[in-house]
């Protein structure tokens, strides 16, 4: 048994501040108030207990208290990214046979042709309330949010993750941070990611605020971090890189009250990380995935210079190997197991299990150190064979971000008559060079068969809804030259 997050969390600490968005802000006993008014709102539209539905809508108060009414109707949330295309859109709905689309109003026009129903914020704001019965426990082991993955190869699997697998992510999040009473979490990931979404659980479970950024905002984030009037926040690589460029311009560093900054999406160049260690930045990486609700591996603080590069060890509950490695440093699949894994999946992936004899498969390639640390090397379908040579396109892009010149990289293997795949660099420069000094410079860090064939100089890199690097579209950009 697990009690309903909400009704519990306003009973504990009604009058502690749950959400500041720009100049408001709200109580839990208010969320929670908010809530249950739009879940009588949302019985009258005809949206029934443990309904599924799709919410569509971008990170502002009301996307949060919707997502709190299903919750009190136990409803099974499937969460749009606003990033995708119209067909990307219909592949999810159809996909996960959804009841209704809840869908913010000035989105509406994004949406596909659909015979689901579609209810806008305004017209459930304008229904009347019809009288509900709220659950006051929920099971360990419904639905509570469905999440697509990036669909790096082939289609996209709609992961399932319970109440009882947030309830273990959160959990071992906080063992492994610890907690305080001044606790804020400056949200700049989208909601409909599970690095936006697991701060929302967290808030409700360790009675934590949330300060919300409807789009990250590199000038008002610094401001924050500098005048310490937040203590955590969750980026991927180029939003640190980002941050830290604006601390160095400003000569400033972050409030001591400031305490950690998770680096996930990916992994993150080291000589980010020691950028972070000059400004006293404490950034801790993190390794998780969709299927594991957030994160399931993190770096302490104490150990962020000491094993630079490494994604910590696995958390409280869970547990991570290397698929048929026999000693420490020997690479292969990242495997996972525990609470905070997902059951399954949904639509064209029902019959796939998420499991082989209790671990999950992360497609991830890593190793364990001999002191049990993991570090991740790069994501098995991204691997360029070149030659009979293996290439992982982090180690060239850990590389070129360490040149003065570089703010963000991309590698991607390109077909080839000779060799079969080469890689080739796409490079967003932070000010002028031309691509042969960078050829020199990766000649002199890199071994032969590892130097990219070309470097492409480009405008921005492509990226999904949570700015995470997508290296198959990276192709794409040849076109384009």
């Amino acid at each position: 048994m697990i009690p309903n997050w909400l009704l519990q969390r306003s009973t504990l600490t009604p009058d502690r501040i749950a959400l500041l968005f720009q100049d408001e802000q709200w109580t839990f006993k208010e969320a929670n108030e908010k809530a249950l008014v739009l879940a009588k709102k949302l019985t009258a539209s005809g949206v029934r207990q443990h309904t599924r539905i799709a919410i569509y809508a971008s990170s502002n108060p009301q996307i949060i208290w919707m997502m709190y009414a299903c919750m009190h109707l136990q409803c099974e949330m499937v969460l749009l990214n606003l990033r995708l295309t119209g067909k990307e859109l219909a592949y999810q709905i159809d996909d996960a046979a959804v009841d209704f689309i809840l869908v913010e109003d000035l989105l509406m026009e994004k949406l596909p042709i659909t015979k689901v129903s579609i209810l806008s914020f305004s017209e459930i704001n304008a229904s009347p309330e019809q009288a509900i019965i709220v659950a006051t426990e929920w099971a360990e082991n419904q639905t509570m949010t469905i999440m697509y993955t990036s669909g790096t190869t082939g289609f996209p699997k709609g992961v399932r993750q319970t109440v009882g697998n947030h309830v273990s992510s959160a959990t071992s999040s906080v063992y492994n941070m610890g907690l305080v009473d001044t606790d804020c979490w400056l949200c700049t990931m989208p909601l409909f990611h599970i690095s936006g979404f697991s701060m929302l659980a967290k808030s409700l479970l360790h009675g934590v605020k949330i300060n919300l950024y409807p789009k990250f905002d590199v000038v008002k984030i610094v401001d924050e971090l500098v005048a310490g009037t937040v203590t955590r926040m969750s980026v991927v690589a180029v939003t640190l890189e980002r941050i830290l460029t604006e601390l160095e311009v400003r000569n400033a560093k972050a409030s001591p009250k400031f305490l950690t900054m998770l680096t996930g999406g990916g992994p993150v160049p080291v000589d980010y990380l020691k950028r972070a260690a000059k400004l006293d930045l404490n950034v801790a990486q993190t390794y998780g995935m969709t299927e594991t609700s957030s994160q399931t591996a993190t770096l302490s603080g104490a150990d962020a210079l000491r094993k630079i590069g490494s994604v910590g060890k696995a958390l409280f509950f869970n547990q991570i190997r290397i698929d048929e490695a026999k000693k420490p440093f020997e690479q292969g699949e990242i495997l996972i197991r525990g609470p905070h894994v997902t059951p399954g999946y949904i639509g064209r992936f029902t019959d796939k299990p998420s499991q082989e004899n209790g671990w999950l498969h992360s497609g991830d390639i890593g190793y364990l150190d001999d002191e049990g640390y993991l570090y991740v090397v790069d994501r098995r379908s991204d691997l360029i064979i070149s030659g009979g040579e293996n290439i992982y396109p982090a180690e060239i892009e850990n590389i070129l971000t360490s040149h003065e010149a570089v703010r963000e990289v991309g590698v991607c293997g390109v077909e080839d008559k000779k060799w079969g795949q080469v890689p080739n660099a796409f490079v967003v420069l932070s000010e002028d060079v031309e691509s042969n000094e960078l050829l020199a410079f990766c000649r002199k860090h890199l071994a032969a068969y590892k130097v990219p064939h070309q470097i492409h100089i480009v405008g921005q890199l492509p990226r999904n809804g949570s700015n995470k690097l997508l290296r198959r579209k990276l192709c794409e950009l040849l076109i384009k030259e």
